[in-house]
């Protein structure tokens, strides 16, 4: 027997479950929480890294518990993306990390596309503009506005970084993950000396080494394995961002796959061989951790709205999603403009959440629901949208996340998106994507040609009951309201700024 664990820390909890790599099933899952700062100012999203520690040590004991812990070979760690980890000289964390969603970085991501010369500038010298979730403007920020914990900086990772930190005692950092921090030229592999001397030369010497997504960072040191009970042979894989290992655990690692997560946040990405670059700059061009690139686009508001509303409300998710049956598609005009969180793509990172439409016959708890789950969907569509543009065609789109699981949703998604949907027999697709890539690298130390394909292509599998097909008057219905719901956005873009100066 061979057991592979799969780790994933993202915003509200760390993952783990333990992959059986003979009878290709995941045979054991945890899960421990964990929480945000309180008590920030808005737009300030932080979290300490040693609450992550806290949840990784949990989960791993809790899994370790139902299996032959004797039969682990290797750990790979998935991660929440851009959060910026700061330690000093010692590997000790100087301050909260900043993370994916924190948006309070605006003007410096003013200031570093100016002194690189503008967008057309930036995407030609990184590929990838700066926005406020990039982990590059979070260590200006670092610089500008708390210069004391700026001096004692001497070391950058990621959130999953920061976890093979913690599991090896050894720094680095794979293409995969490194290539949405927006220091690293994408087309390259590299590190971009532009970005680096903008910021700070120094940072040249604080960045870890990039390494290959296939590789091995390291075994577990010996306090770890005697806290888990595990030997010290056990290995560490590259791992990568949430984003990245989700395309492994969803089989997303050859053209003509795509996946979305509908999470807190949404994401929809596909895996393209050569670097899709958006010359508007809205589709993410990042690397995978596969070897290839992960054209990526990321909308900030997904089940924050609708548990919002859910809230709002007071129902369950029972409740919820027959409130959302009962209303036809359309939500009879009701149209939300779903930018709770500011959003990312596209770019408002000062937008708030309107309603348009609103009515005697719309202003009803059914209608106020379904004209949510419609908004986010729309949203990710907007995306979707611009990755067809860029050539990023889906004939299949394989779904994920906590919205994956409503069968409400998955029609709505199909009738949106206009390609059938399906949900995945394993869901924390990130997770089971850590596992699998341990066991890729592993398998490439006496193997170098090995392919990732070996291994998704065997435990890999969608949920043939879970499978919706786009409806052709919902579809065309969805169209109208998509070019509306742009129009809004466009419209009131100008107008958020002013809008958040009445409400601070």
């Amino acid at each position: 027997m061979s057991l592979y664990i799969g780790i994933d820390s993202g915003t509200q909890s760390t993952k783990a479950v333990v992959l059986d790599l003979q009878t290709r099933k995941v045979i054991a899952e945890a899960r421990a929480p964990h929480d945000l700062i309180a008590g920030l100012p808005a737009g300030h999203m932080e979290q300490h890294p040693m609450d992550w520690i806290s949840a990784l040590d949990t989960v791993m004991q809790a899994v370790l518990g139902k299996v032959a812990a004797a039969e682990v070979r290797g750990i790979g760690v998935s991660g929440q993306q851009h959060g910026f980890v700061p330690l000093d000289a010692q590997g000790k964390v100087i301050r909260p990390a900043k993370l994916w969603c924190d948006t309070s970085t605006g003007k410096e991501c003013e200031i570093l596309t100016k002194r690189l010369g503008g967008p057309q500038a930036v995407l030609r010298k990184v590929g990838l503009p700066f926005l406020p979730g990039y982990t590059a403007p979070k260590i200006l920020w670092l610089k500008r506005h708390e210069p004391e914990n700026f001096k004692r900086l001497r070391q950058v990772l990621l959130p999953h970084d920061y976890l093979n930190f913690y599991l090896t005692g050894l720094y680095g950092m794979e293409h995969g993950d490194a290539s949405g921090t927006a220091l690293m030229d994408v087309r390259k592999r590299k590190w971009s000396l532009a970005v680096i001397r903008v910021i700070d030369p120094r940072l040249s010497d604080w960045l870890p080494p990039l390494r290959s997504s296939d590789g091995i960072i390291g075994t577990l040191t010996p306090a770890v394995a005697a806290k888990y009970g595990l030997s010290t042979d056990v290995i560490v894989s590259a791992g990568g961002g949430d984003n990245m290992m989700g395309a492994i655990g969803t089989g997303n690692v050859a053209p003509g796959v795509v996946t979305a997560s509908f999470g807190t946040s949404g994401t929809i990405y596909a895996y393209a061989d050569k670097p899709v670059v958006d010359p508007r700059g809205e589709i993410a061009a990042f690397c995978s951790s596969t070897g290839g690139w992960l054209p990526l686009l990321c909308t900030m508001n997904v089940t924050n709205v609708t548990e919002a509303t859910r809230g709002l409300l007071g129902q369950d998710h029972a409740a919820f999603n027959a409130a959302v049956e009962s209303v036809p598609a359309g939500a009879g005009g009701l149209l939300l403009l779903p930018y709770f969180a500011g959003e990312r793509t596209p770019n408002v990172p000062e937008g708030s959440g309107v309603l348009l439409g609103v009515s005697p016959t719309t202003l009803k708890p059914a209608h106020l629901v379904r004209a949510a789950m419609e908004g986010v969907t729309m949203g990710m569509n907007y995306g979707l949208m611009r990755l067809g543009a860029l050539g990023v065609k889906a004939g299949e789109i394989r779904v994920t996340g906590g919205g994956a699981k409503s069968p409400a949703w998955r029609q709505i998604m199909a009738d949106c998106f206009g390609v059938p949907v399906v949900a995945m027999v394993e869901d924390e697709g990130a997770a089971l994507g850590g596992a699998i890539q341990a066991a890729w690298a592993l398998a490439r130390r006496t193997k170098p040609n090995t392919k990732i394909t070996r291994f998704t292509a065997r435990v890999v599998a969608v949920k043939e009951s879970t499978r919706c097909r786009p409806n052709p008057k919902n579809v065309a219905r969805y169209r109208q309201l998509q070019a509306v719901q742009d129009k809004l956005s466009l419209a009131l873009r100008e107008v958020f700024p002013e809008q958040r100066k009445l409400v601070n």
